[in-house]
């Protein structure tokens, strides 16, 4: 029992501190003149030949048809999900869009009571309510301020389609581990991503040769290290679905929007530090809140 709770625990630290150094590594590789798409399909696919050398005995005969459903699902909203992230960080900053990321935990919830019946008890809304409390003393930081005029800009919109597409994700993931294993799981998110990945770039007007020609030394050490981040990331999070409710895990991941909020002064030199904080304290409290869910 401890040496569980030794784990889920690691697991969980893991997630909160690699999720924000992730968002930076992303945000780094845009400012040097990377397409968002570009990217996310240049870490999917360095991850999805990782994964080749992790699945390669495993009999595809043997995984039934509701895991591919759940998979294919789950690699459409996963490549979508993080192209959105990307593409948000490029024209927004990160201490006021990874705050905003607090919401996923209460799309968690609701996409988690709808395809897996897991139910949000007087905590879990008291936890909703503090999330969106704490959001307008992030949000008020902006030139928009918190308006409806502040969600019709891009990186906001941006940020919003991602969180619900990798809300939604979560549970997706969470069902193909109970189909699989861990390690299927985690093939399966990059194997799929990539393809879809691939196939998203096609419909656009982003030429791939271009961005391989465009990539030097300093942007390949990026890439890097954001494969190895997003590869942690993915591991530990697929390890707390595997012993936690879906909200219950996406709340404890909200811890990491401090470090966002630090991280994007420190690195891009983002304004309004102090006031960042109290509203990302408040969104912690409010997903501390949804914990008690459990």
């Amino acid at each position: 029992m401890a040496s569980f709770l030794n784990f889920t625990l690691l697991a969980v630290m893991i997630r909160i501190l690699i999720n924000p150094l992730s968002n930076v590594l992303q945000k780094q590789i845009t400012i040097k003149g990377q397409h968002p798409l570009f990217i996310n399909l240049a870490t999917y696919t360095l991850l999805a030949f990782i994964s080749i050398f992790l699945v390669f005995d495993i009999s595809i005969q043997s995984l039934d048809t509701e895991f591919w459903i759940y998979s294919i699902a789950g690699g459409i909203t996963g490549a979508l999900g993080n192209g959105f992230i990307v593409k948000a960080l490029e024209k927004g900053e990160l201490s006021v869009l990874g705050p905003i990321n607090a919401y996923k935990s209460i799309v968690g919830m609701l996409f988690a009571y709808l395809l897996i019946k897991e139910v949000p008890n007087v905590w879990g809304i008291a936890g909703m309510l503090f999330i969106i409390i704490g959001s307008y003393f992030v949000l008020d930081t902006t030139e928009e301020k918190f308006s409806w005029q502040l969600f019709k800009t891009p990186a906001i919109q941006y940020r919003l389609a991602a969180l619900i597409l990798t809300g939604i994700q979560a549970v997706l993931d969470k069902k193909v581990i109970e189909l699989s294993n861990l390690t299927i799981a985690f093939a399966g998110w990059s194997i799929f991503g990539a393809g879809f990945s691939f196939i998203f770039i096609l419909f656009t007007k982003v030429s791939i040769q271009k961005e391989f020609k465009n990539i030097h030394r300093e942007v390949l050490i990026k890439y890097f290290l954001l494969v190895i981040t997003v590869g942690l990331m993915l591991a530990s999070t697929n390890y707390t679905l595997s012993h936690m409710p879906v909200g219950y895990a996406l709340a404890l991941f909200q811890l990491s929007i401090l470090l966002s909020v630090v991280l994007g002064h420190r690195f891009f030199n983002e304004m309004h530090l102090f006031k960042k904080l109290i509203g990302a304290t408040i969104m912690v409290i409010g997903s501390a809140l949804i914990i008690l869910m459990k």
